[in-house]
């Protein structure tokens, strides 16, 4: 059911709902007096004659728990949305009263959508309405409480000050005035604010004649006006008062000073900026989100959505390459890597991220920043997977934050993500920008590419990629994204991500989703479908670095982005062995792409330089020299300047041996096979380098 508190202009936007509506209506004339009927009964008949079902209702809504009652016993529950606009003198005691018979109900069916009708009286003041202000003000106060407590019920609240042409109105207002502040023109946003869908909380917004504008507080920096043990002065604020009321580079606070109060004392002094207060307030408790774990959910799927995934990314039956990707009965038929992005943003977005302790965030605010996806095998093309989330960590300079999900084929790990998000106007609290946990972005070498891949997406790329499970309005709803400031719904990043990524699968790694390993990008701008994607790459090893751009327009979309690959089955020791290489150069290659990736962290763990001297036919064939004691860890082949702490001569094929399991080191060592000088307990700490290679 819909309930609506006195609001004549709701009428045109529940005629095209045909919802379940109960319309309270006093029925009062314009001075406060006297009693009717006829205005509920009016739009009552108004919504039966269109289809929809209604009820009128005459109490005064100072009788909250009647009003309710009348809705529960004609629908049987409370329905989408919550709306009162408040007459006269109950104002503010009648939205309490009624908000109270409601709110229990609201809680147990999860569910609850309540607009508070403040008025710019409220907001700005007006000369002769001191109580009228007063209580309309209150409401936003009221309305700024419910959003805090409602949100973990899935209750928003959020408050709006109209303009609109009334029965009281149009007795002060120019007839053609009034016609141009239809109540038409405000329901729709009423409407949206109701929606399931609309995740706006705790908001303030003015509209009228078709126009929108949401309202926020500013705060300037301040200044810090004593000190510990000292006396606060008249004096010492006039001479500050200048940077007091400086509003250069000011911030978007969503609460008081008052939480920072307690750190004068413990802290030496006040910060300029009451960073922690407006942490406490957005919801945002960093030391008690960081490390919170999510229990498994689980993720079913077939090869339907391994398909349907794949053409939601841009592949076509027009290359026959496409094929194993889009057809079951396919012989190579498997499912696109990037497809491991799928469960894992499920087991994300289906709710579990608000009921984590400390991150009670709006996430219609939140803004998709990078994207890590490393896989440990190539994906079934059906089954079940469980997915785990931990937050992993979070800067609160940007309010970004790192989500990690582990997802797991029974109880085998399958692929691991990296969703980095930030929150619009949550900064300035402080903290690093960046962090050795979260896989950094690598800007492309300076050369021209190797390889340019121009792909089209259509006009239906966005309804199409949805269907895998982002289910955001934003990219397929016009007047959404518009609310947004774009012109049209955008295409998903990770729809980029999905076209970059087949892209380098196809130069590099022959459609062979084996291949692929790991893909990092940084979203930067956004795609409109129908627009052209224009990937660039670079080959660096098994590397490929990646720029994504709109051929139209030339702006980059993913910057920073890179796809690691498995060597090539012709890269294969045996392969190697007979072309005349060394098997070694592999396991060298894989050390030095790790050192690069987490060198730093591995200098913490094993802080030793290892050498390596590898012979083939008894001569000396190879040098290397590991050095994870000296800043942040380096690969070195041939001559080495410093001085090993530990040195290992192994023919190649003995190595190769060793690494793949073959053969025990130990009984390499005693049978001379591997030959070790320097401190030999070092060697325990080569697992530390080779985890994939623990027998090393």
């Amino acid at each position: 059911g819909v309930l609506v508190s006195n609001w004549y202009s709701v009428l045109k936007l529940v005629l095209g709902e045909k919802k379940l509506n109960l319309l309270n209506d006093l029925g009062v004339d314009t001075k406060g007096g006297g009693k009717s009927s006829a205005a509920a009964d009016k739009v009552v008949e108004e919504i039966r004659v269109k289809g929809g079902k209604a009820v009128a209702n005459y109490d005064s809504v100072e009788d909250g728990e009647k009003l309710i009652q009348s809705a529960l016993d004609a629908f049987g529950r409370i329905g989408e949305y919550c709306l009162f606009n408040l007459i006269h003198r109950i104002h503010l005691r009648g939205s309490f009263l009624v908000t109270r018979a409601a709110w229990n109900h609201m809680k147990d069916q999860k569910f609850g959508r309540i607009i508070m009708t403040a008025s710019a009286a409220g907001i700005y003041g007006n000369f002769g309405q001191a109580n009228y202000s007063a209580a309309k003000l209150g409401l936003l106060g009221l309305a700024n409480t419910l959003a805090i407590e409602g949100r973990k019920y899935n209750i928003h609240c959020n408050t709006i000050a109209p303009v609109a042409g009334s029965r009281l109105t149009e007795t002060v207002m120019p007839p053609d005035l009034v016609a141009s502040l239809k109540p038409e023109y405000v329901a729709p946003m009423v409407l949206w604010l109701c929606h399931e869908q609309c995740q706006e909380n705790g908001g303030l917004f003015e509209v009228g004649a078709g126009w929108i504008g949401k309202l926020r507080w500013e705060r300037s920096q301040g200044h810090t006006v004593r000190e510990k043990n000292q006396p606060m002065t008249p004096e010492a604020v006039r001479d500050q008062w200048d940077k007091v009321c400086d509003f250069t580079d000011a911030t978007k606070p969503s609460t008081s000073i008052v939480s920072v109060l307690s750190r004068v004392e413990s802290e030496g002094e006040v910060d300029a900026n009451p960073t922690a207060a407006a942490a406490s307030a957005s919801g945002i408790n960093p030391t008690e989100a960081v490390g919170q774990k999510l229990p498994p959910t689980t993720f079913s799927f077939n090869h339907t959505q391994c398909i349907l995934y794949a053409l939601g990314v841009g592949m076509s039956t027009k290359d026959p390459d496409h094929l194993r990707f889009l057809y079951e009965g396919h012989p190579d038929f498997g499912c696109l890597p990037t497809f491991g992005v799928i469960p894992s943003q499920a087991a994300m977005m289906d709710g579990g991220l608000s009921s984590i302790p400390g991150l009670n965030i709006d996430f219609t605010q939140v803004l998709h920043g990078e994207q890590y996806l490393e896989l440990y095998k190539p994906l079934p093309t059906s089954g079940i997977s469980f997915s785990a989330i931990k937050v992993h960590i979070i800067h609160c300079s940007e309010y970004f934050f790192c989500f990690t999900v582990n997802t797991y084929s029974g109880s085998e790990l399958v692929c691991y993500n990296q969703f980095s998000v930030f929150v619009v106007g949550a900064g300035g609290f402080g903290g690093r920008r960046t962090s050795e946990k979260a896989k950094a972005p690598l800007p492309p070498p300076k050369r021209a590419p190797d390889a340019v891949v121009i792909d089209s997406t259509t006009r239906d790329q966005a309804a199409l990629y949805r269907l895998s499970g982002d289910w955001n309005p934003l990219h397929i709803d016009p007047s959404f994204a518009a609310m947004g400031g774009f012109k049209a719904p955008i295409l998903h990043g990770l729809c980029s991500f999905g076209f970059a990524a087949r892209h380098v699968l196809t130069q590099f790694a022959d459609n062979d989703p084996s291949r692929f390993k790991a893909i990092k990008v940084r979203f930067v701008k956004p795609v409109m479908p129908g627009q052209s994607l224009q990937t660039e790459m670079w080959k660096e090893g098994n590397r490929i670095h990646i720029q994504c751009k709109v051929k139209e327009t030339d702006a980059i979309v993913l910057a920073g982005a890179y796809v690691d690959l498995h060597s090539t089955s012709e890269d294969s020791p045996e392969n190697l062995t007979q072309g005349g290489g060394l098997q070694s150069e592999l396991v060298f290659a894989e050390i030095g792409r790790r050192i690069k990736d987490s060198g730093s962290e591995l200098v913490k763990k094993v802080n030793a330089v290892f050498g390596w001297e590898i012979t083939k036919d008894s001569k000396n064939a190879a040098q290397w020299t590991i050095d994870l004691k000296n800043g942040s860890g380096s690969l070195h082949t041939g001559p080495y300047s410093g001085k090993a702490d530990v040195t290992f001569t192994v023919s190649d094929e003995d190595f190769m041996e060793v690494v793949q399991g073959k053969v025990n080191p130990q009984k390499a060592f005693f049978s001379g096979k591997l030959k070790v000088r320097g401190n030999i307990m070092l060697s325990q700490k080569l697992e530390v380098i080779l985890k994939d290679y623990a027998k090393l």
